[in-house]
């Protein structure tokens, strides 16, 4: 098989899983254990479209770099233990690090809490020519902080301002900054990766149940499933709100781990691809630059 065949091949598992109108989106009609119709016998296969689709945007993103004109940013949300550190460490495992940028959010600082809810994802978005990844983002302001209100209450927003539309006015913020982003040459992918509640407990308990995956086990994990319905709906609406053709939703699958990566490494080939990406031109005088520099060099 060819490796453009092999690309093409992985662009067939993105359509259902893709959000660019969110008008019509439920969550419900989305399940966390589909795998594209296939099943443990294709893992290998699965593991082989994911090796081409790697070493395909391992070459595109090289172009992305010497170009210096496009930029990407994939953002990354999703309940506890979904999957997204080892999908992003295994997806972008051939991406050089000269050219990518990792950040993941945690508990914003006090400087942070002054400035406005964007302002810290903004100090962090990628340069021209690199791939920025957003391990969680700017979207826990309209999930975390909406399912625990009281957290809203110590960002010192004035009162006036905080009214009943305050999750619509967000989201309205961040669907205009999303837009800004795009129209300023960044490409934005946005995956959800939709865990069950059951294969999260599944998940935790083998955390708790092996030594060496006790580090990544914390007792508040636990405390936010009782929230879950307040976060699946927040989550929902989310991506309602924001879904568009210039910054789509990937509601991914996570049940699967092994498909999860495939769905998440296919929607970014793809979208690097449909950018043309050519190395850039070398003008004719550094083309008779370059031929003195091998005539130099041939001499020695």
């Amino acid at each position: 098989m060819t490796r453009k065949k092999a690309v093409r091949e992985l662009s067939r598992f993105l359509d259902p899983y893709r959000v660019t109108n969110g008008k019509k989106f439920r969550l419900k009609d989305h399940d966390p254990g589909d795998t594209g119709g296939l099943g443990s016998e294709d893992k290998p296969e699965a593991r082989r479209m994911l090796a081409t689709g790697i070493e395909r945007m391992t070459e595109l993103q090289e172009r992305l770099y010497a170009s210096d004109q496009w930029g990407m940013l994939l953002v990354f949300q999703a309940m506890d233990a979904a999957g997204k550190d080892g999908t992003i460490k295994h997806v972008l495992s051939g991406v050089n690090p000269q050219g990518c940028q990792v950040h993941a959010f945690k508990q914003p600082s006090s400087e942070e809490i002054d400035h406005d809810f964007l302002w810290r994802n903004q100090r962090a978005a990628p340069e021209r020519g690199r791939i920025g990844i957003f391990n969680r983002s700017y979207y826990e302001e309209v999930l975390v902080v909406r399912v625990h209100p009281q957290i809203l209450a110590r960002q010192r927003i004035p009162a006036r301002l905080v009214g009943k539309r305050i999750w619509e006015e967000r989201l309205e913020d961040i669907a205009a900054y999303e837009r800004y982003l795009a129209r300023n040459g960044f490409v934005l992918l946005k995956f959800f990766l939709n865990v069950s509640r059951k294969e999260q407990k599944r998940r935790f308990l083998e955390r708790l149940d092996e030594p060496d995956k006790h580090w990544k086990f914390s007792a508040a994990d636990v405390r936010e499933r009782a929230h879950w319905k307040s976060y699946m709906a927040a989550y929902e609406e989310a991506i309602q709100a924001t879904a568009t053709r210039h910054a789509p939703w990937y509601v991914v699958p996570a049940d699967e781990k092994w498909f999860t990566r495939l769905v998440v490494a296919a929607a970014i080939v793809e979208a690097m691809e449909g950018l043309d990406l050519e190395f850039p031109k070398v003008a004719e005088a550094k083309r008779e630059e370059l031929a003195l520099a091998r005539a130099q060099l041939a001499k020695e």
